[in-house]
């Protein structure tokens, strides 16, 4: 083995062993980096308005709003989670799926579940459902971090899976595997609370 190789390697080894250590001005960016953010009327705001040029995604998908609450992936995270086991349409097995309830976020952003009619959850593809804040209860959504234990990742079901278990939803039992989880966006980064 070379000394370069050897080195390199070494230097990956020691980065894994420290949790992946970073410089102050690194450390200070990730810890702002947020996943998802909630808009509507009665949020405890903890940012600023749709900026039209660093929320570019936001703005082409046509959100807008004076006031939102963002969260990072620490912030969901640090939330009770809760696990779902549906079969899935893409392989017809069942995964077991962990994050906090939906309702439980809302309810961290300041949300006035009391007097919240619809939730429109929009993923990264600019899909975007509609359910009353009755459905979200009663279906058990939550905002999926996790699959098999795994972190969903952008390019795949993340940063956020909206889901639920369809096979617990009498109608949606009944429907063909490809048509239940037509109100489970996976991608989902923006939440805006409708009265």
């Amino acid at each position: 083995m070379d000394k370069r190789t050897f080195l390199m390697g070494a230097g990956a080894s020691a980065w894994a062993a420290a949790g992946a250590t970073q410089s102050p001005a690194a450390a200070a960016v990730a810890g702002t980096m947020r996943i998802l953010t909630v808009a509507g009327r009665t949020v405890r705001a903890n940012r600023g308005p749709l900026d039209p040029v660093r929320d570019q995604l936001m703005k082409k998908h046509g959100a807008d709003f004076k006031r939102a609450h963002a969260f990072g992936l620490p912030d969901l995270l640090r939330m009770s989670p809760l696990r779902l086991q549906p079969t899935l349409e893409y392989d017809g097995k069942t995964h077991t799926l962990r994050g906090p309830a939906l309702v439980d976020v809302l309810e961290a952003a300041g949300v006035d579940l009391a007097g919240a009619g619809q939730v429109g959850v929009r993923a990264l593809d600019g899909y975007r459902v509609v359910l009353t804040l009755a459905q979200v209860r009663e279906r058990g959504m939550i905002l999926a971090t996790h699959m098999d234990d795994r972190a969903l990742e952008i390019g795949g079901l993340g940063p956020l899976w909206a889901v639920f278990d369809p096979a617990r939803v009498p109608h949606l039992r009944e429907q063909p595997l490809a048509q239940r989880y037509a109100d489970c966006p996976w991608g989902a980064y923006f939440i805006d609370v409708l009265s």
